[in-house]
C-alpha cells in the first residue's frame, strides 16, 4: 500500500481573509493554532484535514499536500535521487516533522509524520 496523503495547506497573502473564504465556501470549521500563526481546517466526513498558513513576505500563495512517511529525511533524500530539490527541512513542528520538496517540475509537495506521543 502507498503512502496516504493526510494533510493539505493554503499558504495565502492574508491568512484570515482566506480562511474566511474557505470556511463560507466549504463550511470548513477554523481553529486558531496557539503555538504558531497557523490556522487549522476540519473539513469534516471523511475528507482530510488541513491549514491556511503566511506566505512569506514577498511571495505568491500555494496549495500544497503532505504525505505521511515514515521519515521525512529519508523521503527528502529519496526525492531529491529522483530528481526533486529540497525546499524545507526536515523541521520539528508541534505535532511532528515536517519536509518539503520541489518535484522535477517545480511543484511544492509535503512529506509529514506524526508524533505518537498522546
Amino acid at each position: 500500500m502507498g503512502n496516504p496523503t493526510m494533510w493539505f495547506e493554503v499558504a495565502a497573502k492574508d491568512r484570515e481573509k482566506m480562511g474566511g473564504f474557505y470556511s463560507s465556501l466549504f463550511d470548513w470549521k477554523l481553529n486558531e493554532m496557539e503555538a504558531m500563526p497557523y490556522t487549522g481546517i476540519e473539513t469534516g466526513g471523511e475528507g482530510i484535514s488541513g491549514g491556511i498558513g503566511q506566505a512569506p513576505e514577498g511571495h505568491d500563495g500555494h496549495v500544497t499536500f503532505y504525505v505521511q512517511v515514515d521519515d521525512v529525511e529519508a523521503g527528502l533524500a529519496k526525492a531529491e535521487s529522483l530528481g526533486a530539490t529540497t525546499v524545507v527541512g526536515p523541521m520539528e513542528i508541534p505535532s511532528g516533522k515536517i519536509g518539503l520538496f520541489a518535484d522535477p517540475e517545480g511543484h511544492t509537495i509535503g512529506l509529514m509524520t506524526m508524533d505518537q506521543t498522546g
